[in-house]
């Protein structure tokens, strides 16, 4: 698709969004082991609020994350959904773009009309995005306690 000088030059910038207990633990048997409605509440906000209203902003996980959602939120709403996968046979519904890597998503959304990119999970690809060269802010929501976890954020 793309060779590696054209990925070079045509990558975005994009911010990562997560939430974690205090030993770093983000997920429990692919789903989140807590439910706050106020970290929900700003999830949501920061992911879908862009600056007009013609614009949508995009948000990139990992197909984990993606089972994870709760079936009547996917794809998540008033953004354009990306997931990654190394399965080409993995099926998406038609609004949903599905890219082997996060440089391919980002080639991608470096000509796609939206205003801010989001890498929101997993563990595999935040641990892709955490040292990439276009990463930007990482927005973080510590959960003040330990819950059984057993995927972690990457060191």
């Amino acid at each position: 698709m793309f060779n590696q000088i054209e990925r070079d030059l045509f990558q975005r910038r994009f911010d990562l969004v997560f939430a974690c207990d205090q030993q770093r633990g983000i997920g429990k048997t692919n789903s989140i082991p807590w439910h706050l409605k106020a970290e929900i509440s700003h999830f949501r906000k920061l992911t879908s609020s862009t600056s007009e209203s013609a614009w949508q902003n995009a948000v990139i996980m990992g197909r984990r994350t993606w089972e994870s959602l709760p079936e009547k939120y996917r794809p998540l709403p008033n953004r354009h959904n990306i997931v990654l996968t190394r399965n080409t046979n993995y099926q998406l519904p038609a609004t949903v773009s599905r890219f082997s890597n996060l440089d391919h998503a980002l080639s991608y959304l470096a000509t796609a009309a939206v205003e801010r990119v989001f890498v929101i999970g997993g563990a595999d690809v935040f641990a892709q995005a955490i040292g990439h060269k276009n990463s930007g802010l990482l927005y973080l929501t510590e959960i003040m306690q330990n819950f059984d976890c057993d995927t972690f954020l990457p060191d």
